[in-house]
C-alpha cells in the first residue's frame, strides 16, 4: 500500500497534492472506500460516521471530488461473503479510514479480515484521519488507549515503524501539547511523529517517508528517520 497518514484529513494544498501524486491520476478518475469504524470508543456518537459519510465534518476525506465513494463498514464484514467485499476493496483505488478509537479499530480491522489484505493491495492508497492514521502504527502509547481491547494493551497493526502523536495544539484537544507530546513519546519505543491538522505523513510503495506540512510536526528519536515497512 501507499499511505498517506493526516491528522485531520486532507487540510491544505500540499497534502492534496500528495494523495493525487499517490493516487497516480486526479482525484476525479479515482474510486474511493471510505470506513467510519472508528467511532466505538468511549467518546463515540452517532453523528460522527455521518459527518465523515457525507462529507460533513472538519476533515475533508469523502468530499475531495472522487469518482465514486462507497463506505466499508468493518462490524458488518463478518456476516457478508469475504469474496464479495474483498472484491469490493480491490477494486477501490484509495480507503479513506476515519478517526475516532485506534484501538476500537485495529480490533475491527483484525475482526474483519480487512488487515489481512493489507500487504496484497500493492496499488491502493491508504488515507487515514487521525486513529485511522494512528491504527497502521506499532503502539499507540497509553494517554490515546481509552477502548480496552482483547489483548490489553496499546499495539496497533504496525504497517509501519513510527508512532504518531496527533492534534498537536490543536483548540479542540488543549491538552495536545508539545510538552505531552515529549511524555508521550518517551513512553513509546522507537521513532515517533507528532503532528498537527496542517500535516501528514506520505509513505510511497517502496518504503520512503516525507513529511508533508504546512504546519508544525516533531520527530522523536530517529537520527535517519523512521522506515516504513517494505510491501513489495
Amino acid at each position: 500500500m501507499k499511505l498517506l497518514l493526516t491528522d485531520s484529513g486532507v487540510r491544505n494544498a500540499s497534502i492534496l497534492a500528495a494523495l493525487v501524486d499517490l493516487l497516480g491520476k486526479p482525484i476525479a478518475e479515482a474510486s474511493a472506500l471510505c470506513i467510519p469504524t472508528g467511532y466505538g470508543g468511549p467518546y463515540g456518537d452517532p453523528g460522527g460516521p455521518w459527518r465523515f459519510i457525507s462529507g460533513q465534518s472538519a476533515s475533508p476525506m469523502t468530499e475531495l471530488g472522487w469518482k465514486s465513494v462507497g463506505v466499508l463498514e468493518l462490524t458488518a464484514l463478518p456476516g457478508i461473503d469475504k469474496e464479495r467485499w474483498v472484491s469490493w476493496v480491490r477494486g477501490a483505488d484509495a480507503l479513506l479510514v476515519n478517526g475516532g478509537d485506534a484501538l476500537y479499530l485495529c480490533h475491527w480491522m483484525r475482526e474483519s479480515g480487512l488487515a489481512d489484505l493489507f500487504p496484497s493491495l500493492r496499488d491502493t492508497v491508504y488515507v487515514g484521519l487521525s486513529a485511522g492514521s494512528m491504527v497502521l502504527t506499532p503502539r499507540i502509547g497509553e494517554t490515546f488507549a481509552d477502548w480496552k481491547p482483547p489483548s490489553g494493551d496499546d499495539s496497533a497493526l504496525g504497517v509501519v515503524d513510527f508512532s504518531l502523536f496527533p492534534h498537536l495544539d490543536s483548540p479542540a484537544c488543549p491538552e495536545n501539547t508539545m510538552a505531552e507530546a515529549e511524555r508521550w513519546a518517551a513512553a513509546t519505543t522507537g521513532p515517533a511523529y507528532a503532528i498537527d491538522a496542517q500535516t501528514a505523513i506520505k509513505v510511497t510503495d517502496g518504503g520512503g517517508v516525507e513529511v508533508v506540512s504546512e504546519g508544525h510536526w516533531r520527530l522523536f528519536d530517529g537520527a535517519t528517520g523512521p522506515v516504513a515497512r517494505n510491501w513489495s
